[in-house]
Formats: C-alpha cells, structure tokens, sequence
C-alpha cells in the first residue's frame, strides 16, 4: 500500500521547516520521510519574512523548491499562512500592529504571535500575503490542505488593549446596544454608580481598583473573540477564492477557551488541533490535584487528549486532524517529562479511534537553536531517529496489518449516543465570575467526560448550536448560559438529561437567572437554587442516599434549613462546590431525591428523564450517577477493570479501541464474536488493542 494514497484513511504527516535547514539537506529529509511511512508535510506557518522579505516584494524561490522536493517523494503539503509571526519590518512601519497588555505595555518582537487582531496595518498586511501565497500555490497539485495562521491565541493573545481594539471595542457595543441607555441598563451599571454616558466613554475591564463590572468584561471577551473570527474570514475568503476544492483548516490548542470556537470553526472544513498530552497535564492544575498529575505525568491523562479529539471532531462537522502530536518531551510546560515508551504509538492510536483523519507528528527533527530548542521531534538534533520516530514507524507498519486484515470500509465514524454540551460564552463567565478559585474553565466538563468514558461509553463534544436530537443521553456540565434556541431544542427532546451544578445560572449578560437558576430549566427542573457555596481543597460533605422526597407541605419562604429527612446509605462526598436547592411549590409535587449531604440538603433529584446534580462530587460517585442515567437512557455502560485507571474504550465504525494508559496492566473486556486485530487481552501501560466487531453489533 502506498503510505501517500489519499484514500488511506489512517495518514501519519509530520511538520517540517525547510528554511531552518540548509537547502542541500532537504531533500535527504523528504526521502527519509517517505521511507518513515508518512505522506503529508505541513510547512511555512511561520516564514513570513522569508516569502516577503520587503514590503509587496515577494520570494518564492525557496518554497517552491521545498514543495517540489517533498511533492517528487510523493509527500503531500498542507501550507500554512504566515500571519503568527509577521516580520520585523512590518512592526517598524507600523507599530500599531504589536499588542498591548493590560497595563498598556507593547508586546515586542522577538517571538510569535506579536500583532493585535484589531490592527488595520496587520490586517492589510495579512490580507496581502495570504492572497499573493494563495495566487501563487492556490492549484498546485502537491497542497493539498491551507492552515490559517498557527494557534490563535497562544501566549494569552487573544486580549489586546490597544488604542485600535479600544476604537473597535467601542463599535462594538454600540453596534450591540444602540444606546448607551441600553448598555447601562443591560450591565447594571446603577451600581456604584458607574453610568455611562457616551460609547466613548467605555474603556477596557481592566486597571479599576477592584474587580471590573461582570457585563463589561464578557463583552470585552466577546468582542475579542469576534475579532478573531474576523481575522480569520478575512483569510478563509481569500483562500476560497484561490485555492478552489482545497480544505481549510486551523490547528487550535488544547484546554483553551479564549474565543467561540464554535463559531470559528462553522467557517471550516477540518478542525485540527495540537496534542500534547504531558504538556496538558501539568497545564491542568486548576482542575487535577497534584497526584493526579503526578500519576499521568509520562502518559498523559487518559481523558484529557480524548476530550480535545471529541470536542474538536464536533467543531470540525465530523472531521478532525491532529496537526502537532507530541512525539517526546516538550519545552513549554514547568517540568517536561519524558514518555513512557509506547506513549507516542498509543496516542497516535488514540486519535485514530476518536476519528482523526490525520496523526502529524511534531517536529521532523528537533532544532538546535531559538526559543524551542528543547522541544523534540521524530529524530534528535544529529538527524538520528528517536523514540517518537520509531514508534511512528511502527503505527505505520499497524495501519498497514490493521487495513488489510480490518478493511478500511469498517472504519467509519458515526455519532455517538452521548453528547456533552460545551459553551465557550459559559466558560468566560466562569472565569469573570468562578466563585471559586477552582471552578474555571474546563474542570468541570473534563470531570463529566471522564466519569462517561469510564463507563465505556463514546461522547460526542458538542456545541449548544447542534442538533441534539439523535442522543440518548445529553450532558450539560455547568453552562451557566442557555441560549434560548438550546433551551428550545432540550424541551422537544426525549432524551434523558443531566444538568450540573451552576447550569442555567446565568442571564447573557452575566446577572443572575430569572427566575433563579436553574433559570430557563425550571420548566423540566421545578427547584430553585437559594444559594451556592464554593468549598476550599480538602473541605468535604458527606453524601447518603435518600430515604424520602420533597416535603412540598414545608412553607419554604419562611424554612431556612433544608428540606429533609432520613437518610441511607453514606456513598460518597461532595467537593468544590454545591447548589443549595429547593423545590418550586408552584409546581406539582413529583421531584425525587436521590441523595442529600450530610446536612440534609439534596445533592441530586430527578423530575422524569430530567436529572439536576447539585454539587460536584467524587469521581466514584459521579461515575455511579452518569451510569445510572445511561441505564435509564437505554445505554449499556461497560464494566471496565477496576484496577485499571487508565483503560478506556472507543469504538469507530466496526473497530473497536482499547488504550491503557496505566499505570497498571489492564484486562480487556472483549467484544462477543469480535476478531483482534492488534494487542493482547491484557495490555501493559501503553498497550493498544484493536478489535473488528462483527456484522451489527
């Protein structure tokens, strides 16, 4: 089989950067990648100063010698736009298109990423290279994909404050509210008397002695997040225009949520991302404790990489490539840790099982030089094949093995029957408002993903804009914020669905619920949350089962105690946080009471398919609720070995995955009339197995 042929469903690529090589080397290296097993290269996403080196000057030579050596061994190009890294000169005629921080000081040259996505010079600039790189490479038969850009926002970029995005910001709003009367009334700003005005009145959320007003940073957010999307148009038109019948892609990063991702990838055709499993576990400490991490710190949390395939699959309609795997140790994080041997095989694996059309390692060779010279790449800095390298050398041997026994028409990916709803808007209001130091961001999802593939069961990442009807079971874990066309597509459902502590808790424009949370839910939910409380690390509630329900006699305007009554067996604890609710006794008196804590309060109810956790709790405990709403769902979680940690599951089409991620070997549970394919029963850390599953299982 030849290892280039676009139909191949599983590909391997690799990122390579021919103007950090001498020229003579390339071609030694375009045949050492064919011989490796790889078929596409993605090249040029930061060689701006080499493609213009002068204002409206252009200098293709190089790369059109490196597109032909790699295009004459058969190897694909995915070109990249140069926009992350514009030149030296452009800064220097234009100054305005550096950044600015909080504190109103310039963001220098020197790295990457230094441009404010609200500079009129930056876009002209970036609208001048990507059409004359479109123009020139748009048809060429060897690019065979375009990447816009490269990781926007890496390096907290997202955010700029300068006198451009102040001007653009002040559009904005304007554009938004109308009136100033309306933006007041909207933020509350009759509190401390903060009224504006006039539009140009408002300044950034930033530099107040104290916290900013709520409304007025997440618009900020939402203006930033805009303003990306935007750029990033701009640069999906032009390349529609030119580069006809070619995807477009972009590579986003990993437990990031600084702009709408949603609404950005609805322009694309791939999304793609950058997994670097070790590297996000020492980035989660706000969501994994310390021996957490220590305990996947060379393998890589078994869900977080899963997470990113599934939430990006979803954002790129079904399809999603991994543009930077990790093929060793990195150099971004506070400590880099080595991979277990295996670990680069098994997560090229994992990609695979979660739909990934494309595995591209990073980097060719590792460099010896700059600002990542002690990130690693398939071979060392003398050109000599490392661990990663051989390891991908032997995922390619199994892609071969696996199609030829398997058969690639197997390898299908259909929706799953679990879907967990991620907001990107929710996220910014609990970064503004978390009420607890550690309930930001994505913790929360994670933990409700992990819970569900430790039952054995796919998920499918979606956003509150998509189709839900198809699922058994739909997950919303803390969107604070329902929009009003999810709220209108979860009342037609006949799903079962669980609702996390904190969701519907939020107006749009970041006020409290009304009615109180969970706000536009409590049609489906009849409580009502009368307050919440964030709990420091180590602080615990005990939780037992429920032994009655609601007592809807209890006059609850006048109870300032909890609701209830006996409880059972002790199951587990709740942890971080908790909702503290009541019944709504205008509503008829059918809610049941699962669990209380320890001081009566309920921790979990149901009011038919509808299920309200209100706290978060232990990782058993979640486990046994989420498999008890799959049972009542009419979905078969799967009994996992309970001394493997690390085991999880995925199915794609008629293959079945299994990835062991330790630390302790893991006995698979193997499907009934399924064929192995590849790995053994019992798998070591770093283990793969791969079943085919027989006709209409």
């Amino acid at each position: 089989m030849n290892p280039s042929h676009p139909s191949t469903p599983l590909r391997l690529g690799v990122c390579y950067y021919p103007e950090q090589w001498p020229r003579e080397r390339w071609r030694d290296d375009a045949r050492a990648m064919r011989e490796l097993g790889l078929s596409t290269v993605r090249i040029a996403e930061f060689a701006w100063s080499r493609m213009e080196p002068e204002a409206g000057r252009f200098d293709w030579s190089w790369l059109d010698e490196a597109i032909e050596v790699l295009a004459q061994e058969g190897l694909q190009v995915i070109l990249g736009t140069p926009t992350a890294a514009p030149p030296q000169w452009l800064v220097e005629a234009h100054p305005d298109v550096l950044p600015m921080d909080a504190n109103g000081r310039v963001k220098a040259f020197g790295a990457r990423r230094h441009y404010c996505f609200s500079s009129p010079s930056m876009i002209e600039a970036s609208r001048r290279i990507v059409t004359a790189m479109a123009e020139r490479y748009g048809r060429h038969p060897a690019v065979i994909a375009w990447q816009t850009d490269n990781e926007y926002g890496c390096h907290d970029t997202i955010l700029s404050y300068t006198p451009a995005a102040l001007a653009a910001f002040q559009r904005w709003l304007s554009d938004r509210y109308r009136s100033i009367e309306a933006l007041n009334e909207a933020w509350g700003t009759a509190f401390w008397g903060l009224q504006f005005l006039s539009f140009e009145q408002v300044g950034f959320p930033v530099g107040q002695p104290t916290d900013p007003l709520p409304s007025h940073a997440l618009d900020f957010r939402r203006f930033a997040s805009d303003e990306v999307i935007r750029f990033n148009r701009m640069q999906v038109e032009i390349l529609r225009a030119h580069a006809v019948d070619r995807p477009v892609l972009h590579n986003f990063m990993g437990l990031f949520g600084d702009f709408d991702h949603h609404t950005l990838g609805a322009e694309l055709d791939i999304a793609a991302w950058d997994s670097y499993p070790l590297g996000h576990v020492d980035t989660a400490a706000r969501f994994l404790t310390e021996p957490e991490r220590q305990q996947w710190a060379r393998t890589g949390h078994p869900d977080l990489s899963a997470f990113h395939h599934d939430l990006y699959r979803g954002i790129g309609h079904g399809r999603m490539w991994v543009m930077e795997q990790q093929a060793g140790p990195v150099n971004w994080a506070a400590w880099n840790a080595l991979p277990l041997p295996g670990m680069v095989r098994a997560w090229t694996w994992e990609a695979f099982a979660h739909g990934a059309e494309l595995v591209s390692y990073f980097r060719w060779r590792q460099l010896p030089f700059g600002q990542e010279q002690m990130h690693s790449g398939l071979n060392r800095p003398d050109g000599v094949l490392d661990l990663g390298g051989h390891e991908a050398a032997q995922v390619r041997a199994e892609i071969e093995q696996l199609l030829e026994a398997g058969g690639p028409d197997a390898l299908t990916t259909a929706p799953a029957r679990v879907a967990l709803v991620v907001d990107y808007p929710s996220l910014w209001m609990s970064q503004i408002q978390p009420q607890g130091a550690d309930m930001a961001g994505f913790g929360m999802a994670v933990r409700y993903y992990s819970a569900l593939r430790r039952l054995g069961l796919d998920v499918d990442v979606v956003g509150p804009q998509d189709d839900l009807r198809a699922y058994a079971l739909v997950v919303l874990p803390g969107v604070l914020h329902l929009p009003e066309s999810l709220t209108r597509q979860l009342s037609g459902l006949s799903a079962v669905v669980v609702a996390g502590p904190r969701t519907g808790s939020k107006t749009d424009s970041l006020g409290i619920a009304t009615p109180l949370p969970p706000g536009p839910l409590c049609k489906f939910l009849p409580i009502r949350v009368r307050a919440v409380e964030s709990m420091r690390p180590g602080r615990r509630y005990a939780v037992a089962t429920s032994l009655d329900d609601f007592d809807y006699r209890v006059d609850v305007a006048q109870h300032n105690g909890p609701q209830g009554g006996p409880t059972g067996e002790l199951v587990g604890h709740g942890q971080q946080w908790r909702d503290l609710i009541e019944p709504e006794v205008d509503l008829p008196p059918v809610m049941r009471v699962h669990e209380r804590f320890e001081d009566g309060w309920p921790a979990r109810v149901s009011h038919g398919t509808w299920h309200y956790h209100a706290g978060l709790v232990d990782e058993a405990l979640l486990q046994r609720w989420m498999a008890e709403a799959a049972r009542a769902a009419g979905l078969q979680p799967v009994a996992l070995d309970p001394n493997a940690a690390g085991l999880r599951l995925r199915r794609r089409g008629r293959w079945q995955f299994a990835i062991n991620h330790g630390p302790q070997p893991a006995t698979v549970p193997s499907p009934e009339g399924a064929t192995r394919l590849l790995g053994d029963a019992t798998l070591p850390a770093g283990g793969v197995a791969v079943w085919r599953l027989a006709d209409g299982t």
